[in-house]
């Protein structure tokens, strides 16, 4: 080992051995143990366990820096750890949003819609096939219809509720709800009902909640406005049509704005209930890879032309929602870098004030023919190992506190935040991002020092001898 790593790893090796702060980490670690040992005991439902594993961690941390570094050292890297493991929780809950909204989105949604402007999709048919044969990436298409109405119940409940119509036969291959339902099946949607029985229909939980209605009630759905001559708006002297359903499942995705509205029945029934004859809304497709569906998309809109048709894939329906989850996610990032930068004035003093306290060595070092450049060098070593030890120790209790709060399911009022449990998604490139970026800004901090130590000159450190 050069004299360089041999000074440098002298002057971060300085801390004490006393009992106090040997007994202090191995404390901390018995009381993150113990937190660990609640959380597995409750299945991660323990906030008690999450609140010691955490503070367990961070103790633990703060002894062990200063069992091995000295005050001033111990500081600045604990410093660093922090800003680095908010940083990783804070990117980690940004993603697990974004991941949580594309799934809930993708689960009860296509990956492409082909609409026509006009109400009379007729051919829908010749579109479902042009879609198949687009490309080869395209797994599953069906026609569809979406429409706004009211349902009821001989409960006295109403709710203003989106009926989608679908096809029976082909649904489980466009969307991911079975994996949704918790009562019943989207099998049910296929069976015929028996002669005089009622069609079924499939809800989702906070709508049946709603209305207090279970599988095997009965729904009343009824559609606004087709009483009225659209033409004079003046109201027919018929009532409103109406079509009774049995309810044959529900569907439970975790997404409030689904799970309060959406109701599921075959397309033939909504045909008959809005009076529209062999006439669809839309077609949609399920692609294997979702990342193609903008480039299948496009190929569509240049079949099929633009107008009549109308293609959109699954982020363009959704682009409101998930670009502002970016730029929050970009705005968080930034805030939170700053507290890294923030963490780096703090090693820049530390070692200021090294260089100051090491003014006789270095002065003696340089009489005796050592460069600049190489005492330079040493300090930029021990900043450099600020940096990584604090990166190190921050990506841990990042990285920790992540696995513990997600194991915990932190509950969200659905109401608010449209999901109902706290989405924390661990990305690998992310937490490479933060490391990287904490790097640059350590190694960047410490050559303000470094040129201090390089410039010093021998007379400067030797005057007062």
């Amino acid at each position: 080992m050069s004299y360089e790593w041999q000074i440098a790893s002298r002057y971060l090796y300085a801390g004490s051995s006393e009992r106090a702060t040997v007994f202090g980490a191995v404390a901390s670690l018995m009381i993150a143990a113990f937190g660990l040992a609640i959380l597995v005991l409750t299945g991660g439902g323990s906030v008690v366990g999450v609140i010691l594993f955490v503070l367990g961690l961070l103790s633990a941390a703060v002894f062990l820096l200063l069992a091995f570094m000295s005050v001033p050292t111990s500081v600045s890297v604990f410093g660093v750890s922090l800003g680095v493991a908010a940083l990783t929780v804070v990117l980690s809950v940004t993603s697990g949003f974004q991941d949580q909204f594309r799934e809930k989105v993708l689960g009860v949604n296509a990956h492409v819609i082909i609409m026509k402007s006009s109400t009379d999709f007729a051919e829908y048919r010749e579109v479902m096939e042009t879609a198949r044969k687009i490309d080869p990436d395209v797994v599953a298409v069906q026609p569809f219809i979406f429409a706004e109405m009211l349902a009821t119940t001989g409960k006295g409940r109403i709710a203003g509720v989106a009926v989608k119509g679908v096809d029976p036969q082909q649904v489980r291959g466009v969307l991911d709800l079975e994996k949704h339902m918790v009562e019943g099946s989207v099998a049910a949607l296929a069976t015929a009902p028996p002669e005089g029985a009622l069609p079924p229909i499939i809800v989702g939980k906070e709508l049946a909640r709603k209305l207090r209605i279970k599988s095997g009630d009965t729904v009343t759905v009824v559609v606004p406005m087709s009483n009225v001559d659209l033409n004079t708006w003046r109201t027919t002297a018929a009532a409103p049509r109406t079509r009774r359903f049995e309810v044959a499942g529900i569907f439970y995705s975790g997404f409030e704005e689904y799970d309060r509205r959406l109701m599921y029945t075959s397309l033939a029934e909504t045909q008959v209930l809005l009076d529209r004859g062999d006439k669809v809304m839309g077609v949609e497709l399920k692609v294997k890879d979702v990342e193609r569906a903008s480039i299948i998309a496009g190929k569509l809109r240049k079949r099929l032309g633009e107008p009549p048709f109308q293609v959109q894939d699954w982020y363009e329906l959704n682009q409101n929602l998930f670009m502002a989850l970016t730029m929050q996610k970009i705005a968080l990032l930034v805030v939170l870098t700053l507290i890294i930068a923030v963490a780096t004035v703090n090693v820049i003093s530390a070692m200021v004030m090294m260089v100051t306290q090491k003014k006789r060595e270095i002065a003696m070092l340089k009489s005796m023919g050592a460069p600049s450049f190489e005492l330079g060098w040493v300090f930029a070593i021990v900043g450099t190992a600020i940096g990584a030890v604090g990166t190190v120790i921050g990506i841990g209790l990042g990285v920790a506190t992540c696995l513990v709060v997600r194991a915990y399911g932190y509950p969200l009022d659905p109401k608010v935040y449209l999901i109902d449990r706290l989405p924390i998604s661990v990305h690998p490139l992310e937490v490479a991002m933060v490391a990287g970026v904490t790097m640059v800004l350590c190694v960047t901090a410490a050559l303000i020092p470094a040129l201090k130590a390089a410039s010093l000159r021998p007379v400067e450190g030797l005057r007062d001898e």
